[in-house]
């Protein structure tokens, strides 16, 4: 299982002016490749290799810095067409599918650049690293991070490391191939039920309740306008002094579910059952007000992180079909669209069963999950004449 480690760079004036350069240099030669890539319809990566490969020689750029370059140019023109094909950018015709095609790829002067072992070395014992630059080989370079990352990084760092600038600090973005736990046999599973109001609700008592992240989302909303509302030199700086720091609180909030859920999965050694919730927002018809809410829940990253966390713990996962779940009886498995009486009460109308909403709905998710490992593991092999 692949997962990533980020180090934050901490070099002295002169490396960091040589890295600033590195990084612009290297994107401003990204950008013409995908003016050569795109006049020339995207050709595959050893063809596009031979138009370019000497003009970046030429620029200044290293072998392997050249060779980056050039795959993260096709690399990307990959995602578009993939995303293009999963209709991620509209139908045919839209505006934003038609704005995406009709020009090249462009990149930031300090979006990421990989480096691989050939161009960067980590000194980990003494938490340095040395990196090709455009002004040379940089050595010495002090990082700084926690000391859990840094066992990661002794024990399963492999392959390529992205350098970033954010604000002007640097950082390096680690691969590190972490070996996935032998996964167990589940006796039961934990279903989650994945929500706004609350973030998460399992079907073993724990609920992540989603009051306090909405409102310091909305405090967050209402500063970000009146900061905005401004104009002046002071505020700007505010607002990117501020930026990014909602994304962190979400992805930390986010990080201590999915732990939570993982671990008590882990203890009771049980199954997680999650809901494929894939496509939500292009399914769900809302009003204005309530927009705001949906595309700014990080469902998909609390997803991702339990996925992870599961696989690394030895959990077994399963995903399910969400339809009817907060509609359907955990008890006698009566649909109605009336037994939710509103956002935090069910009650059947088949039976009379009172429960919690999303409590409900998580117990369906977990026998559903189960049911879905147990048709996974069943013989299809005929029976034995």
């Amino acid at each position: 299982m692949k997962i990533v480690v980020q180090v934050k760079l901490i070099p002295e004036a002169e490396q960091a002016a040589a890295l600033s350069a590195t990084l612009t240099a290297c994107n401003d030669a990204a950008n013409w490749v995908s003016v050569v890539a795109f006049e020339r319809g995207v050709p595959r990566e050893y063809e596009l290799r031979k138009h370019t490969y000497a003009e970046l020689k030429a620029r200044g750029l290293g072998a392997q810095a050249a060779q980056h370059v050039i795959k993260k140019v096709r690399d990307s023109y990959t995602t578009l067409k993939a995303n293009v094909r999963a209709g991620n950018l509209g139908k045919e015709g839209s505006k934003r599918r038609r704005k995406a095609e009709s020009k090249p790829i462009a990149f930031r002067p300090d979006a990421a650049q990989p480096f691989d072992d050939r161009c960067l070395s980590w000194q980990l014992d003494a938490q340095t690293v040395s990196i090709w630059t455009t002004s040379g080989h940089l050595r010495g370079i002090q990082f700084a991070c926690s000391t859990d990352a840094l066992k990661t990084l002794q024990d399963h760092r492999r392959g390529e490391s992205d350098l970033i600038e954010r604000d002007g600090v640097f950082y390096l973005i680690a691969t590190c191939d972490v070996p996935e736990a032998e996964p167990y046999e589940p006796d039961g599973f934990v279903g989650v039920d994945l929500g706004i109001v609350n973030i998460a609700t399992t079907s073993t008592g724990y609920q992540a309740s989603g009051r306090g992240l909405n409102r310091y989302r909305k405090r967050q909303l209402v500063l970000r306008a009146k900061l905005q509302r401004k104009r002046t030199k002071s505020a700007k700086r505010r607002l990117k002094e501020r930026s990014r720091r909602e994304q962190r609180h979400v992805k930390n909030t986010n990080h201590v579910i999915a732990k939570t859920i993982v671990t008590e999965a882990e203890r009771t050694s049980a199954g997680i059952s999650l809901e494929e919730l894939k496509g939500i927002r292009q399914r769900v018809r809302l009003r204005k007000p309530q927009r705001v809410a949906l595309h700014s829940w990080a469902f998909a990253q609390l997803g991702e992180f339990i996925v992870y966390k599961a696989r690394r713990a030895g959990v077994p996962l399963v995903y399910v079909d969400p339809a009817y779940t907060s509609q359907m009886c955990c008890e006698c498995e009566h649909v109605d669209r009336r037994n939710r009486v509103d956002q935090g009460l069910f009650i059947c109308r088949s039976c009379g069963v009172v429960a919690h909403a999303d409590r409900n709905a998580s117990h369906n998710i977990a026998s559903r999950g189960a049911a879905v490992w147990i048709a996974g593991r069943e013989s299809r092999a005929p029976a034995a004449s």
